[in-house]
């Protein structure tokens, strides 16, 4: 064997394996099982830390991050004053550039145990800089991360000049997701026409869908429900994925649930974005103010899978951020109000293996067989990882230790302090 952990506790999707030990041989896990006698060449001691699989980013725009303020700062702090500043700062950018902000906030989701990304590029422009950008990273840091591009028209297919031959150039270049924004046309027809379209491409190509879908409070945004048909008439399943649906916050119950119902039928995924959908969303609203997040809670209770994004670090939408999935989990917890001892495990779950079923990733997992993408983190289970966010002490891409961090030490009067509960 090439390295073998010994004493974790693996996190699986139901109840963890405890004091188990991880025998990797090249880029796939050879065995999980307990008292693992065989010879490596490097043995880790988790010492009953907790072992998943690589921690899994859904849906960010690598091509906007670390942008914030670089054209302008978002005063409103609103989704269409950020989408402004986007399109006045686009012309003004390069491959390198963009490829350089990316880099850098790649290694940070990475350090913090991201093992895959879907990023969203966007389309709407003829020179496809964002395209060009992405698609030599993602070929270029493979060692470290496997990362998914969505074609992504911000401003509209439809309603933005040249925006089919936009999103087909992007396409063409090597983006290997089908992307939209139905509710950003100027109709509602316009809308229901860009869904076709990218029903159309994702059939006649053989790519999967991520839709950012329903990005309003605005109760009558429901191209929610076209997917959905779309998703059933072509028998697509879950190879198709709704982003953000934070319309769903206003629908009335009657509506809301009937839908929620058809969403898990058809096996369509959900992905909630946390950061960008508190922030951006009910800036209109007097009070209460809606929290701005899809019904999580319900989806899941409806059998929906349902998976967690970044969204934005650092860009016109969103100022903050640190590429860190447990930070966005932890935010989902609270804003849901997820706080029951499952739904903590099922904040966790939206980071990982329900990341990964939205990906369509294969050989997931710490299971013999699957591929040795695994992360060893400063704390014993799933809740407290969400409550301490530990240091990912260890993350291996394909049986490679591509990051370590040491855990930090704190003392209070010459003596130790750790955050555990204690016996």
């Amino acid at each position: 064997m090439d390295i073998i952990l010994k004493n974790a506790n693996v996190a699986h999707r139901d109840e963890p394996v405890r004091n188990a030990d991880i025998a990797i041989k090249g880029e796939t896990i050879a065995a999980v099982e307990a008292n693992i006698t065989a010879e490596a060449g490097q043995t880790i001691d988790c010492g009953g830390r907790l072992v998943s699989g690589s921690l899994i980013d859904a849906h960010v725009h690598l091509d906007a991050v670390l942008a914030a303020g670089l054209e302008r700062d978002n005063q409103s702090g609103t989704l269409h004053e950020g989408i402004e500043i986007w399109t006045d700062f686009k012309p003004k950018r390069t491959v390198e550039a963009i490829k350089e902000r990316a880099r850098r906030a790649i290694d940070w989701e990475v350090a913090q145990g991201a093992g895959f990304i879907r990023t969203h590029a966007d389309v709407c422009d003829d020179a496809q800089l964002s395209t060009q950008a992405l698609v030599e990273l993602r070929d270029e840091l493979r060692d470290r991360v496997d990362i998914q591009i969505v074609a992504f028209p911000q401003v509209g297919i439809k309603s933005f000049p040249g925006g089919e031959k936009q999103m087909r150039d992007s396409l063409d270049m090597g983006a290997d997701v089908v992307g939209g924004i139905p509710h950003n046309e100027v109709t509602r027809e316009a809308g229901h026409a860009s869904v076709m379209f990218i029903f159309d491409e994702a059939e006649k190509r053989g790519l999967k869908i991520d839709v950012h879908c329903d990005e309003v409070d605005d109760s009558h945004a429901r191209f929610l429900e076209v997917m959905v048909e779309q998703t059933f008439q072509r028998g697509m399943g879950a190879s198709v994925t709704a982003s953000h649906c934070v319309a769903m916050h206003s629908y009335n119950n009657a509506y809301a649930y009937r839908l929620m119902g058809w969403v898990a039928r058809s096996e369509l995924n959900v992905t909630a974005n946390p950061f960008d959908n508190i922030i951006l969303q009910a800036r209109e609203d007097s009070y209460p103010k809606r929290r701005g997040m899809t019904r999580v809670k319900e989806l899941l209770q409806a059998g929906v899978n349902v998976g967690i994004g970044h969204d934005s670090i650092m860009d016109p939408w969103y100022p903050l951020g640190r590429g860190d999935m447990v930070d966005a989990a932890s935010l989902a917890l609270h804003v849901c109000q997820m706080s029951g001892v499952e739904e903590i495990d099922t904040c966790f779950d939206m980071i990982t293996w329900r990341n990964a079923q939205n990906l369509g990733l294969e050989n997931y997992g710490v299971a013999s067989g699957a591929q040795a993408d695994l992360v060893i983190f400063d704390a014993a289970s799933k809740a407290d990882v969400l409550r301490i966010n530990p240091a990912c002490t260890h993350v291996f891409k394909r049986g490679q230790l591509v990051s370590e961090t040491k855990p930090a030490e704190s003392t209070v009067m010459g003596g130790r302090v750790d955050f555990t509960r204690g016996n």
